[in-house]
């Protein structure tokens, strides 16, 4: 059977709108990531997830360990769903500073949320606002220092995401000696994100020269990072032992697996296979979360408009953020429409064999943001549902 006989099979009994996993595409994902991180640790990324049950199954697979929590409330939902499991011992590593009083209050209050969170900080703004949040005698909390991995070629040219403000040997051992020297914080970790290679594809479908340049880019920001990030790490270490020194992204793994004074790399959205990873010359991931939207007319020949649709992705505005026509190949979205809160039109040849209820499969753009327009993801495994999960949304939360 074709993919698509496989899908529709598997979901018969059931109404569009709804979303799937391939097992099958999430494994060998997976077994990809592991590959490509040449022997180093994978640190789950669950903002590319958001779904416990694909958390935890990922987690039981040989070469990953620990999860990067996207909140402070995150972390302490999962210490807390794990803690008689046998993931009670998951490092949950906040990858984003946190302002949250209440949720600091909880960690404090919480002896096992202690030993497996570590927070975020790049500035001693964050441990002033622990301090404010906890008073000054409160227990050890987990610090991680941020690096600032962006290329900065020349005077005032920034490439990459705008995160720390730590980018220099001297400015990390300042802050580490800051962080050690206060009562209440112990330095745990270091992390970095290159996300001007990990968050960019360098081979952009219908887009050769740009891919280029995005090529030579990486090659040199790739280089530079490695020279300046060991000499970051040396230095901190000089100040405290580290647990971990955290690097990377589903689209970096081989250049800062590649790095020596790395001990692990993060990667999520690779287990889902996203529309914006196709665009990558290392790697093609399956794509594993997929969503199926039903006809609900027919406007002219050679267009079909589906029901709902409108999954935009965050980050910069533009079409490589909307959803991509999957099955049955072919179909291509409006460009006067796009994909719209209560109605998509698709158009092309294929659009002339779909019916009134007929489903059409699509792909979000990003990993984990489709999880928050469903409350269930069904496993498929070929032709059939193997088990319906919720996603966070579905379980009552939301971290965003």
């Amino acid at each position: 059977m074709t993919q698509q006989a496989n899908l529709d099979t598997a979901t018969k009994g059931l109404d569009a709108p709804l979303a799937v996993v391939d097992l099958d595409a999430f494994d060998a994902n997976a077994t990809d990531l592991v590959l490509r991180a040449g022997g180093r640790p994978i640190r789950v990324a669950s903002k590319s997830v958001r779904c416990e049950y694909l958390l935890q199954r990922v987690l039981g697979m040989p070469g990953f360990e620990g999860v990067m929590s996207y909140s402070l409330r995150e972390a302490l939902w999962l210490a807390g769903k794990w803690r008689d499991t046998p993931l009670a011992g998951t490092d949950l590593l906040v990858a984003y500073p946190t302002t949250d009083h209440a949720a600091l209050r909880e960690l404090a209050a919480d002896p096992h949320a202690l030993q497996v969170i570590s927070i975020i900080a790049d500035s001693t703004d964050h441990l002033d606002l622990v301090d404010s949040a906890l008073g000054t005698d409160h227990p050890p909390i987990r610090i991680c220092l941020e690096l600032d991995a962006s290329w900065r070629p020349l005077p005032g040219v920034h490439v990459g995401t705008r995160r720390s403000p730590i980018r220099t040997p001297r400015q990390a051992a300042r802050l580490a000696n800051e962080i050690v020297k206060r009562p209440g914080f112990s330095l745990v970790g270091l992390m970095s994100y290159e996300g001007q290679i990990a968050g960019l594809g360098d081979n952009p479908p219908g887009h050769k020269v740009r891919g280029s340049l995005v090529h030579w880019m990486q090659g040199r920001s790739g280089q530079e990072l490695v020279k300046r990030r060991s000499a970051v790490v040396a230095a901190v270490r000089d100040v405290a032992p580290l647990e971990f020194v955290n690097g990377g992204g589903t689209g970096s793994l081989e250049l800062t697996s590649s790095d020596p004074s790395v001990t692990e790399v993060a990667a999520g959205s690779g287990l889902m296979g996203p529309g914006l990873f196709d665009g990558y010359r290392a790697f093609t991931p399956n794509p594993a979360a997929l969503f199926a939207l039903p006809v609900v007319r027919r406007p002219a020949a050679r267009i079909a408009t589906l029901f709902a649709g409108g999954y935009i992705a965050s980050g910069p505005v533009g079409r490589d953020r909307e959803p991509i026509p999957y099955l049955p190949e072919g179909l291509k979205l409006l460009g006067l429409e796009g994909a719209g809160e209560v109605q998509t039109p698709v158009t092309g040849k294929a659009a002339d064999t779909l019916k009134l209820g007929d489903r059409v499969w699509l792909r979000h753009s990003k990993a984990g943001e489709l999880a928050e327009r469903f409350q269930e993801y069904h496993l498929v495994r070929g032709d059939r549902i193997e088990r319906t999960v919720p996603t966070y949304r579905g379980e009552g939360v939301n971290f965003g």
